[in-house]
């Protein structure tokens, strides 16, 4: 009777199609329908086409772009091409997707060849040798090819190539993140620098008024009009103002080292000209809290893991079943060169070999509930993830609502404290009050005008911060496919 291998091939092609361990569903994320805090009233100009047109509640491009800054722009696509970080962050990524076909390679056989030529004498005195055999030296001259392949019967290799899949996916989307974190940073860094020199050009406007005053006290007390201590005063007023002017300096240095590093240069070869911020936050499209969980690389990262680690259970429960490996080895062997290439020095051997662990002291146990524990915790980081994800966005939509309300309380505190030097000013030249109201209105009044500068430079912090915890543009859709990473 014939041996037909078709039944067995079936078998083994059935086989074949199994997968131990649970299947991947997404974990389930607390989701509101609407974020808690409302849009800033600046926003709100924007409701009309966001009900229009759903899909334009999302940011898209290069978001930097809303500031209308062509400084920034420009610094900003710097960090796309020069960035140290962002450089290591596309390294890893690539190195995550090269072990995709590392792990692939286990789905196909390993074929080996081993050439050697040796001459090989037997001792005489060797225990048990036949009197009878020769003990002159031979020589042995080999071929062989060896194939050795591992059927995967339970889906180990199969759930070790999605692994490294879905890992390498986290990567792509940690570069996205790490993408965004600086570009955010730098826009961030740059705000500062601008909102320094807003500062310093408020302080050398601040430096020539309180310059004219001293002349004007002068003039007073060289009339008799006015104390000495009235000059004393405005003297330490116009000084106290040169060193604020002079301290601003160093914060402005530090942020323009700052942006240099982020886009790639030494901070001496880097210089930016003098600017100051004079531009309001734009109203930026925020969607639904359910499109972030598609938006949000860090996210995306982390329910990404949570899929690898399911795939590790499977890895761990296959460990339990026996792995079938197919082995042959052919080949050519002779004892001369003469004869090694002939027709009848050739060998094979073939065959498929089983191989089930029957006691391990509990190692397969412990990895497979280690591989449970992974998966919860994995689970765990991926929700508080998500969870931070909404907070942040919660956060900056309240700073930004909050301080639009503030900037306009604070521009009629500024308006009032300029009114009330002038006021005071002029009282004092007519000697209806001492030069005391006049420094008073002075303090309170640069106080009030710092202060409306730094409320800017936080009004648009909060505008970057809502940018990057809304995901920058950024979309699932983006991530780079694991069969095209094969």
């Amino acid at each position: 009777m014939s041996f037909r291998p078709y039944p067995v091939m079936a078998m083994l092609a059935l086989l074949g199609g199994c997968m131990v361990g649970p299947k991947y569903q997404k974990p389930l994320v607390p989701v509101t329908p609407a974020f808690k805090e409302p849009p800033p009233d600046s926003f709100k100009e924007s409701d009309e086409w966001k009900r229009a047109h759903p899909d334009a509640a999302v940011l898209r491009g290069n978001w930097w772009e809303l500031f209308g800054d062509p400084q920034l722009n420009t610094l900003e696509q710097q960090v796309t091409v020069s960035n140290q970080d962002l450089k290591m962050a596309e390294a890893r990524f690539r190195q995550a997707r090269t072990m995709v076909r590392y792990n692939r390679a286990a789905e196909f056989p390993t074929i080996g060849v081993e050439p050697g030529i040796q001459s090989l004498r037997y001792s005489p005195n060797e225990p048990y040798f036949p009197a009878n055999v020769g003990t002159s030296p031979r020589s042995a001259f080999t071929l062989p090819f060896d194939l050795s392949y591992e059927v995967d019967l339970w889906g180990r290799v199969r759930r070790a190539v999605t692994s490294a899949g879905e890992e390498a996916q986290a990567t792509a989307a940690d570069l996205e993140t790490a993408s965004l974190s600086l570009h955010a940073e730098l826009a961030m860094d740059y705000f500062e620098l601008r909102s320094a020199d807003a500062q310093q050009r408020l302080l050398k406007e601040t430096v020539d008024q309180y310059a004219d005053m001293v002349k004007l006290t002068t003039a007073l007390v060289n009339g008799g009009a006015a104390p000495e201590s009235d000059l004393v005063q405005a003297q330490t007023q116009l000084d106290t103002a040169l060193v604020q002017d002079t301290d601003t300096g160093v914060m402005r240095a530090q942020y323009e080292h700052a942006i240099a590093i982020l886009v790639g240069k030494p901070p001496a070869d880097f210089r930016l000209e003098y600017s100051p911020l004079d531009i309001e936050p734009p109203a930026i499209p925020v969607g639904l809290p359910s499109q972030l969980l598609e938006r949000r690389a860090d996210i995306a990262a982390s329910e990404r893991r949570v899929a690898e680690a399911n795939e590790a259970i499977g890895i761990a429960r296959a460990a339990y079943f026996p792995s079938l490996v197919l082995s042959a080895t052919g080949g050519l062997e002779g004892t001369s060169i003469m004869n090694w290439f002939t027709w009848p020095s050739r060998f094979w051997a073939v065959g498929p070999s089983m191989m089930q662990t029957i006691f391990d002291g509990g190692r397969r146990r412990a990895t497979s509930d280690a591989s449970l524990a992974n998966y919860d915790a994995t689970v765990a980081s991926y929700r508080e993830t998500t969870l931070v994800a909404f907070q942040q966005v919660e956060d900056n939509l309240a700073a930004l609502r909050i301080l639009e309300h503030e900037a306009q309380q604070q521009r009629e505190a500024v308006v009032e404290a300029q009114r009330g030097v002038a006021i005071f000013t002029n009282r004092y030249q007519f000697g209806v009050d001492p030069y005391l109201q006049v420094v008073s209105a002075q303090t309170i009044a640069l106080l009030n005008e710092r202060n409306e500068v730094d409320i800017l430079r936080r009004r648009m912090d909060a505008s970057v911060l809502l940018i990057k915890g809304l995901g920058g543009g950024w979309d699932v859709s983006r991530l780079p496919q694991i069969s095209s990473m094969r």
